[in-house]
């Protein structure tokens, strides 16, 4: 039998990456995927869930990344505890019950080891478990067009270093009882989802990763289905093609 991730509505969904988590380079905020990813949640919740959106660019995910002093501070693991498990609102707790970590192209940039990453990477889901239980979906790297030439401090990948990351990411996934998201299949390597920058997402490619998250949420958490299957027993037909059946044999007779 299927396993079931999570069996109820979200309620906090926090998402913690670099700088397309952030927003990069979606048109407004309503188009970054984070902000489409909390839409399409909703959509099947009957309450909305309340994003919290801790991007921030040019970010790396551990102090001990070799390029952690030319990055922009803070690094993901130094804002577990502020920013995380302590983040609040209004003076009260806001803790996510849904965590989506999106590091890992800013790591394979900067020179960092795979390796390295995912160490550091446990570490994280280590302290956020000693606290919360939340979903965690790890996702992998997003695909960029410029690699070979980012300055000195971030052109220590290839495409291929970005494809090895990813399958890490998911072999981390799995040993760590995590969702992984694959958005390098996702994106295909179809350049036209790249902005002009030719390093973020556009609109289309900020669309493709939300899909690709809800996806593997939906497939995966029958909690997004409570409210649809609630809703099914009291559907008003709606359906047309007894009306067009008719028309068409009212001009051409019944066949």
């Amino acid at each position: 039998m299927k396993r079931d991730w999570w069996n109820k509505e979200f309620r906090i969904l926090m998402t913690l990456g670099d700088s397309i988590t952030a927003g990069g380079w979606s048109s407004n905020r309503d188009r970054c995927w984070a902000s489409l990813l909390a839409r399409m949640i909703t959509d099947y919740q009957r309450l909305p869930v309340h994003l919290v959106n801790l991007g921030i660019g040019a970010t790396v995910l551990s102090t001990k990344n070799p390029r952690y002093a030319a990055s922009t501070k803070p690094a993901a693991d130094e804002r577990i505890d502020d920013q995380v498990l302590g983040y609040t609102a209004n003076g009260a707790p806001l803790l996510p019950d849904l965590l989506v970590i999106a590091y890992g192209s800013n790591d394979a940039c900067g020179g960092g080891s795979i390796d390295l990453f995912c160490t550091e990477m446990e570490s994280i889901l280590r302290r956020i478990r000693e606290k919360i239980q939340p979903l965690i979906v790890l996702a992998g790297p997003y695909y960029m067009l410029n690699l070979a030439d980012r300055g000195a401090d971030w052109s220590y990948a290839t495409l291929k270093t970005f494809y090895e990351y990813n399958e890490a990411t998911r072999a981390m996934a799995e040993k760590n009882n995590c969702l992984f998201a694959d958005l390098m299949s996702t994106f295909a390597e179809a350049d036209w989802l790249v902005h002009r920058d030719l390093v973020h997402s556009n609109d289309l490619g900020h669309r493709l990763v939300a899909n690709k998250i809800f996806e593997v949420l939906a497939q995966n958490c029958s909690g997004l289905a409570m409210e649809t299957k609630q809703v099914e027993e009291h559907i008003v037909p709606w359906r047309d093609e007894a009306l067009l059946s008719a028309d068409f044999e009212r001009r051409h007779g019944k066949r």
